[in-house]
């Protein structure tokens, strides 16, 4: 029997910055159904890093997109910039790839999915949680009715690695990633939970500068209430060493998942379960390569050969939360979504 092999996707890598480079050298190591030929980032000192990928070098995105090669554009470039640029890869008729956020405001995703939808593109999106395999297990165990009715998710995703920033650096720019680490981490954790627990209905937000000089601020939590009743505790601090938490609670059970190691190095993780009548376990799993997994899945719906798994509907939800969290985080009051 003939085995055949899927043509990998021909895409344009725009950002080589610090993500934009894990994702290129892990579409370089194989496996993810992709391949870079473009290299996009304004800073001419990103051409070295480009050269070591082989790839063709520009400061502009539009010499990618009239390539007639290439058929897909990853973003790894700044919130801000996000709705521009996939408007423009979806004029020149190229699927999108997009790092998180996908927008600051609910309209500009719903603009942005949009575009995608009705020009047929496939848009991918940077939450490569939900391809974490103990993650992913427990979206299947909440699907199939495993755990019950869910009553609560506990979530918190820190770390530190801000502080060591340039001053200068979009990331520590309060109108290009607000409410402390939302825009870098904490908004996984809203799309899991919106994923799990449907659309928000309101939203209260603690946001202190602590113990930095981030604009931003440093200490964040949020407290989120479901439409279809629920809520949420998230957490995302840019001055505390890396944790990364997700715990979800149901009437059957409950799943605690807390990551070794960032997920820019994988390391595994420690599962905790406590089912009805059952003894609490703990279980450590071996590591993997979500970021890759995600961009295998956007390539395979690229190719049409299974749907993309987060849905335009998951991404503005999402957004909407995000929203309503920034304004939290100003106002200090109750925010509906």
């Amino acid at each position: 029997m003939t085995i055949r092999e899927e043509k990998p996707v021909i895409a344009a890598l725009v950002g080589l910055g610090w993500w934009g480079r894990k994702m290129a050298t892990l579409v370089n190591a194989g496996g993810s159904g992709m391949h870079f030929v473009h290299g996009v980032d304004p800073n001419p000192e990103a051409a070295g890093f480009a050269a070591e990928m082989g790839l063709r070098y520009s400061t502009d995105m539009a010499d990618a997109l009239e390539d007639p090669a290439v058929e897909a554009v990853v973003l790894a470039t700044p919130h801000s910039l996000h709705r521009e640029q996939i408007a423009r890869a979806v004029g020149a008729g190229k699927h999108v790839f997009c790092e998180k956020p996908l927008d600051l405001t609910k309209a500009g995703a719903e603009a942005s999915v949009a575009l995608c939808r009705e020009a047929g593109l496939v848009l991918g999106m940077g939450h490569e949680r939900r391809f974490e395999t103990p993650i992913a297990s427990i979206l299947e165990a909440a699907s199939s009715g495993k755990l019950g009715r869910l009553l609560q998710i506990e979530a918190n995703f820190s770390h530190d690695k801000f502080l060591a920033l340039d001053p200068s650096n979009w990331r520590l720019r309060a109108e290009q990633a607000p409410a402390g680490g939302m825009t870098a981490t904490g908004i996984h954790l809203t799309d899991l939970a919106v994923k799990l627990m449907g659309p928000a209905k309101d939203v209260r937000v603690v946001c202190e500068n602590l113990a930095s000089s981030i604009p931003q601020g440093d200490t964040m939590s949020a407290h989120v209430r479901f439409s279809g009743g629920g809520t949420a505790y998230i957490s995302a601090t840019l001055a505390t060493p890396f944790i990364s938490r997700f715990a979800v609670f149901g009437t059957e059970g409950w799943i605690d998942v807390r990551d070794k190691a960032h997920v820019e190095a994988p390391d595994g993780w420690v599962v905790t379960e406590g089912w009805k009548n059952k003894p609490i376990t703990v279980r450590e799993l071996p590591p993997a390569e979500p970021v890759r997994d995600n961009l295998k899945a956007f390539a395979a719906a690229v190719r049409g050969d299974a749907d993309y798994p987060i849905s335009g509907t998951d991404l503005i939800n999402n957004i909407a939360l995000l929203e309503a969290i920034v304004r939290s985080a100003n106002t200090g009051l109750l925010e509906p979504i």
